[in-house]
């Protein structure tokens, strides 16, 4: 890759960037600060869709609210799209976690049971401040070409089901490519990771439900207990799967709720078990769920009960274009250099609604890494965690020029290149 030539006033497009990046920062801290203050959960994210449609509409671009007010989705330049060049979207979650805050910093959650624990606060002032950048860019005189973008806000990442109302909004209309990002609290400020192909996997929702029949716990020979039945299945399920799965292949079978009975001297009637089922490829996707089936018919018939099993809220892989991951990463060698560039050798387990803009077109999630020795080395989803505000600078310096390079009417757009090339 190469910094493009255009000179503004003194300085290049790119020393024009940094200066600005570096003046917004210390409203952009403010601005994160504020949103982990006020966090809102999974689909009732109004207050902070009304503040970004706010701060996004005073800097121009034609910019609406999602489905029910939630969401926001706003363009920048579109009428100056060149001709060949793909529309670059990027994305943001918005929503917080049902967890309680247990920080002692001055920008504490102050709403009791609910924290931005995953950094959606952060992905939303990551690509603001590049939004708000190339803006004041295009103000200044100092863009070297038009650089249209759409930005998607996007809600209910953490319960699967914000993309997919977004993008049947309208939120991927005309767009040709999507970048994101992801905080990483196992990467030191100052690097970024990356990784081509599958970066995490699918999550299937999984419900179950027992029915069998209640009794004495005295005389459990009369009745038919969904208890044991429920022990039974969780046992055969965590044993078995593994066993029928390739070991080279990875699948994750976890029951994380389980819902039977009143009294401890009762058995009961019924019993639900609620888990997922996370796999890297769909092949073994599907052969892990029609095994679950076929393991819960059995323990059905041994036990006596009726077990039905359900499967909901399928968030396919996360697969990141290797063409785009390489431009990201030449970018990031430029600015930060070599040391930067962390490749993330193993997918993650995990899961994101990301995945469903990626069906419909190319895109790239990075690991923008947030731990250094005075903060962010809690984990995501839990009471301490927090990040180093440094990493938010980091990755608006490397996302505002992917924006930019993007158009360069001198250089291939990345995803018209050969995968090989």
């Amino acid at each position: 890759m190469h910094e493009s030539t255009p000179q503004i006033g003194a300085c290049s497009w790119a020393d024009a960037l940094d200066q600005l990046v570096d003046q917004r920062f210390p409203s952009l801290v403010s601005l994160r600060r504020q949103l982990h203050e006020s966090p809102e959960p999974s689909g009732e994210e109004r207050e902070t869709s009304l503040r970004l449609y706010q701060d996004i509409g005073s800097l121009g671009p034609y910019v609406q609210l999602g489905p029910d007010g939630i969401g926001v989705i706003a363009d920048w330049d579109l009428d100056h799209l060149p001709s060949g060049f793909p529309l670059l979207a990027l994305r943001a979650d918005i929503d917080a976690l049902r967890i309680h805050d247990e920080k002692d910093v001055e920008y504490r959650s102050k709403k009791d049971g609910l924290m931005h624990a995953c950094g959606h606060d952060v992905h939303t002032t990551i690509m603001l401040g590049v939004v708000a950048t190339i803006c004041q860019m295009k103000k200044q005189g100092s863009l070297p070409w038009p650089v249209p973008l759409r930005t998607i806000f996007q809600p209910a990442e953490e319960i699967c089901q914000g993309a997919d109302a977004m993008i049947k909004a309208g939120a991927l209309d005309g767009v040709g490519a999507i970048l994101a990002t992801h905080v990483e609290p196992r990467l030191p400020v100052g690097t970024i990771g990356f990784r081509e192909g599958v970066l995490t996997a699918s999550c299937d929702e999984m419900r179950i439900q027992i029915i069998g029949q209640g009794g004495h716990a005295a005389r459990p020979h009369e009745s038919r207990d969904p208890i044991c039945a429920a022990a039974t299945l969780i046992q055969s399920l965590y044993l078995q799967i593994p066993r029928a799965t390739d070991s080279l292949d990875s699948v994750v079978v976890t029951v994380g709720k389980i819902v039977g009975g009143h009294n401890f001297n009762v058995i009961p009637e019924r019993v639900i078990l609620e888990g997922t089922v996370r796999t890297l490829d769909t092949a073994v996707r599907d052969n892990a769920v029609d095994h679950i089936r076929r393991i819960a018919a059995g323990v059905g018939q041994t036990s006596d009960t009726e077990i039905t099993v359900e499967f909901g809220l399928n968030a396919p892989p996360v697969t990141n274009d290797a063409r785009i991951i390489r431009m990201l990463q030449g970018i990031t060698h430029e600015v930060y250099g070599p040391s930067a560039i962390r490749k993330i050798i193993r997918p993650s387990m995990g899961s994101e609604d990301f995945a469903f803009y990626l069906k419909t077109v190319p895109g790239a999630m990075l690991r923008i890494g947030v731990r250094s020795d005075a903060i962010g080395r809690h984990g995501l989803h839990t009471s301490l965690f927090d990040i180093d505000e440094e990493a938010m600078r980091v990755a608006i310096r490397v996302l505002a020029r992917a924006c930019i390079r993007w158009y360069d009417p001198d250089s291939p757009n990345p995803i018209s290149l050969d995968i090989d090339s």
